[in-house]
């Protein structure tokens, strides 16, 4: 039994429907294709690194943060000591951005967020440099370790946790009435003390606070305040008379600061005194005598003791002394 030729509407709808997916799902490849820049012409770069810190075979590769192909493959290098360069990658980017890559470009390995994939991001480099080409080798920037980071930042919750245990103990001190602030909590004589010792302060202050008191009169009354400016005005003024202000040369004190005939007198003086000091020291005089003649000091000397021992004879019986000297009539 033959067929019919006449195409039915259900049968037609079903084609529509179906020719209408096909082209949505041509747009949506076209779309995600372009977006991923899956049917750019490519070029590749190749990077060597210590690791790849999660680095997978298909990740992203981002210039300036924006995508621009993907990591083509990791591969191993041979051991050397050399562990800078333990692997290869090797990046597939848009050919349209090569300009974008030159040779002072860095790549980092970045990760999306805190706890992201993995990805390869190159820097724009600039015109000084030129552009590089396919197979050429991309430096390594250094990036920010979130291993390292998250190790501080374990250290630190451990010295918060530290801290905690630290101020619980200080709370259950304080709760249990030890120590200063735990008496002050705790103890109700202490605080009546405090408080009593406040109220005799406020007292004091309310007395000081009197304006009859010496205190007060000290903040309120501008008599002292007047006396202290005028004795600073008269102090001046004295200062100014002896510094050589009007009249200040002729009184004593402005002879003193200002003429130097004083100074010339003075000076005539000590010279006298000295020339005298060394006549004195290196003379023939009595004077010199006194100083260098140890004979004449002895005689002196001898003569003293002996006219103390007439005085003391004297005082023991004066009447031997002045017999006869004396006549009654």
């Amino acid at each position: 039994m033959k067929r019919s030729a006449v195409i039915t509407w259900d049968q037609l709808k079903v084609g529509l429907m179906i020719i209408v997916a096909l082209v949505v799902i041509g747009v949506a490849i076209l779309k995600l294709g372009q977006s991923a820049h899956l049917f750019a012409r490519r070029y590749t770069l190749v990077t060597f690194v210590p690791s790849t810190a999660g680095l997978r075979v298909g990740g992203q590769v981002t210039v300036a943060g924006q995508l621009a192909g993907t990591v083509k493959s990791v591969d191993f290098l041979p051991v050397d000591n050399d562990t800078t360069k333990n692997l290869k990658i090797t990046v597939e980017i848009d050919r349209a951005l090569q300009q974008q890559v030159r040779r002072d470009s860095q790549a980092k390995l970045k990760t999306q967020g805190l706890l992201g994939d993995k990805i390869f991001d190159i820097s724009p480099g600039t015109p000084r440099f030129a552009a590089l080409r396919d197979g050429d080798t991309l430096k390594l920037g250094e990036a920010l370790d979130y291993e390292a980071v998250l190790l501080q930042a374990s250290g630190a919750l451990d010295q918060v946790s530290g801290l905690t245990g630290s101020l619980q103990k200080v709370a259950n001190d304080v709760a249990t009435g030890q120590g200063t602030i735990g008496q002050l909590m705790t103890n109700r004589s202490l605080y009546d003390a405090l408080n009593s010792t406040l109220s005799s302060t406020n007292t004091m202050i309310a007395r000081l606070q009197n304006p009859r008191g010496t205190v007060g009169q000290l903040l309120n009354d501008p008599t002292l305040y007047n006396n202290l400016n005028k004795m600073l005005v008269s102090a001046d003024t004295l200062v100014a008379t002896l510094g050589g202000g009007v009249n200040g040369q002729n009184g004593t004190v402005g002879k003193l600061l200002h003429d130097d005939q004083l100074y010339n007198r003075l000076v005539t003086a000590v010279a006298g005194v000295d020339t005298l000091v060394g006549t004195m020291q290196h003379g023939t005089g009595t004077v010199n005598k006194l100083f260098t003649d140890q004979q004449l000091y002895n005689q002196m000397l001898q003569a003293v003791t002996s006219l103390n021992a007439v005085l003391a004879d004297v005082r023991r019986d004066p009447r031997r002394y002045t017999k006869g000297l004396i006549t009654v009539f």
